[in-house]
């Protein structure tokens, strides 16, 4: 594709007078080859203007800058420069690959909470109405029954461009993304005319450091999203949906428990039957549905109204919904696995005290027969996490199994020793298994009618840290293989 043809929607200026043919966009040096046009980007620690001059010696043919350059770039080499490399990036992007977004359902989700699950809910809708749904987000990008892992929730926006052109040519006819706050400060998402923007609520989060300076502007980048959606969807019993929805194209459809909401929630209670547990609801005013949510947690109900309006921005019908909402669930986020007891176990990413917390506070209001936590904590970071989580656990579990996770370059027993301290501040009983697998054994064996039991700790992750190697451990398959050798038995 030529040069030229990458730039129709940008704002530059150009030195050199050529128009390469160009193979590639690039924004990291080290990925360079002859043909491949280099944009550089300014980051927290690096500034892309940089690395300029290896670029070109490696074969660039054309650079996008912002800043000027300590070196004379060669004739043949076309020079772009533009005020924002960042938007230039997204917009070049969009037309290397097609723009992809035009050939797809697209749903974008923001807020504070709930969007990884409310991303999930929405696939899962598309999915049981036939369409094939590809995801971006926290868990990484995921379609086709795979999941290709990212930096960011919100990826560069040239993996975003890649990976929507990757989902249609697998058969993807939808893609959700979640969109952050910083994903949409650096402009990830520019270039893409969402068909719907979702705003799910907002919290004190994300301030300070190289995020947000201040809650201002925390708001501020999540109303960015509304400037380029076509219809859009707010949570109306947040006191913010005004502000972040205030540049919305089009009248903003309003979810929540108000009675002023266009979908409205109402009659809803836990339910915990046969190792399901979810919440029910039902909905009245644009839809009037009835509703089993197979995630557990009354705050759930937000998450499913803000999918299901979502999904009836398009021609979804009600029985997709209803069943879309009953098995959606997110990898590694209270997610259940089936197991053939009386007894329901979840595997969880909770890694720290808070996370915990919600949690286990969730998981007791479902009155389980014990409400069982298998934990164990990272190596080489803060001592007082592990007091912390080992306290949590010993005032709201009736039992703490306790054992390895990420020990890296620690020794796991000394890991232990610290999380026994926490406990040792609360009542709680706990066991000490220091291999993973055969605490899970130790659960599953020891399993009582109507217990709950949640594997903390490793939620989504694939793999097992020690001394510096990463060794393959997925908790899905350590179940698997002891259902297998306790049916032996």
């Amino acid at each position: 594709m030529k040069l030229s043809d990458l730039l129709v929607n940008i704002e530059y200026t150009s030195q050199n007078s050529v128009n390469p043919e160009i193979t590639d966009i690039i924004y990291d040096s080290r990925k360079v080859s002859d043909g491949t046009a280099f944009v550089c980007l300014k980051g927290y620690t690096s500034n892309g203007h940089k690395f300029a001059k290896s670029a070109v010696e490696k074969g660039a043919s054309a650079l996008v800058i912002s800043d000027e350059l300590d070196f004379e770039v060669p004739q043949n080499v076309a020079v772009i420069k533009t005020p924002d490399t960042r938007l230039a990036l997204a917009l070049m992007s969009a037309e290397f690959f097609g723009n992809p977004a035009k050939e797809l359902k697209t749903v974008a989700i923001t807020g504070t909470k709930g969007k990884t699950t409310t991303t999930a809910m929405v696939a899962e809708i598309f999915e049981q109405a036939g369409i094939k749904t590809g995801t971006i987000g926290t868990l990484g990008i995921v379609y086709g029954g795979k999941t290709y892992k990212t930096n960011n929730t919100t990826p560069e926006s040239y993996e975003i461009q890649k990976a929507m052109r990757d989902m249609i040519n697998a058969g993807c006819g939808a893609m959700v993304i979640e969109a952050s706050s910083i994903g949409l400060k650096h402009n990830r998402l520019a270039g893409i005319e969402f068909d719907a923007g979702i705003f799910t609520n907002f919290s004190d989060d994300h301030i300070g450091g190289v995020e947000h300076k201040d809650l201002r502007e925390y708001l501020y980048c999540k109303s960015l999203l509304f400037r380029q959606c076509k219809l859009a969807a707010a949570n109306i019993d947040d006191e913010n949906w005004e502000k972040i929805t205030k540049d919305a194209k089009s009248p903003v459809v309003t979810f929540g428990f108000s009675e002023n909401a266009q979908l409205r929630a109402k009659n809803e209670h836990l339910i915990s039957e046969n190792g399901f547990l979810g919440v029910h609801f039902d909905t009245e005013g644009m839809k009037t549905l009835s509703l089993d949510v197979g995630i557990p947690g009354k705050f759930n109900v937000y998450n499913a109204l803000a999918a299901i309006c979502a999904v009836s921005f398009f021609d979804i019908p009600d029985e997709a919904i209803v069943k879309g909402l009953r098995i959606a669930k997110v990898k590694g986020r209270v997610e259940p696995v089936k197991v053939p007891g009386n007894y329901t176990l979840l595997i969880d990413y909770a890694h720290n005290a808070l996370s915990m917390e919600n949690v286990l506070t969730t998981l007791r209001h479902y009155n389980p027969n014990r409400l069982i936590t298998m934990f164990g904590a990272g190596g080489n970071r803060p001592k007082v996490r592990r007091y912390e989580m080992g306290e949590v656990s010993g005032r709201l579990s009736d039992l703490s199994v306790i054992t390895e996770d990420n020990s890296r370059f620690e020794d796991v027993m000394d890991i232990i020793e610290d999380i026994k301290t926490g406990i040792s501040k609360t009542d709680g009983k706990y066991v000490v298994v220091p291999n993973r697998k055969d605490a899970i054994r130790y659960c599953m064996e020891n399993a009582q009618d109507g217990d709950i039991i949640v594997l903390a700790g490793k939620g989504h992750e694939d793999y097992q840290e020690i001394k510096g190697v990463k060794y393959h451990m997925d908790e899905r398959e350590l179940i698997a293989e002891i259902i297998e050798e306790l049916a032996k038995k």
